[in-house]
């Protein structure tokens, strides 16, 4: 059991690090330590991606002249995978947009009711909520008498 966790050491440090990473999800209010943890658990599919792709002694995935001049090797046994290193580098650039985007809807719910926590943001939404809704309330009975 040990030999196979120090074998695939990468795999169990992404394990570990999606672990962390979701706890730190479900378990903070704070909205800027969700998307850390948002991070943290994109991070872990990363290195395990990688791991995945990883294979020693393959060379990179550009042709490789052979013996003979203008000759060149098209055995794909001799090449790694470029498909695992494709998927990292598109999910980088997905992760980073969706945290630009999640601080900027942060930014702007910290700028209308003053705090990061989610949930004295959700009760300062359903009290302005309330008093809008009877605002609206007292208007129409203002217009129907």
């Amino acid at each position: 059991m040990l030999e196979k966790l120090i074998l695939n050491h990468y795999e169990a440090a992404a394990v570990i690090l999606s672990g962390i990473g979701l706890t730190n999800l479900l378990l903070q209010r704070n909205l800027i330590k969700k998307i850390i943890g948002l991070n943290i658990m994109d991070t872990a599919v990363y290195l395990f991606l990688a791991a995945k792709g990883y294979v020693a002694g393959r060379a990179a995935p550009i042709l490789i002249e052979g013996e003979k001049a203008g000759e060149w090797i098209t055995n794909s046994a001799v090449y790694a995978n470029p498909v695992p290193a494709g998927l990292v580098l598109t999910g980088i650039v997905v992760s980073v947009s969706v945290t630009a985007f999640a601080l900027a809807l942060t930014l702007k719910l910290y700028e209308s009711y003053g705090t990061l926590n989610i949930d004295e943001a959700l009760m300062k939404m359903t009290l302005q909520q309330e008093e809008l809704e009877a605002k609206i309330e007292a208007q129409e009975e203002e217009l129907i008498s």
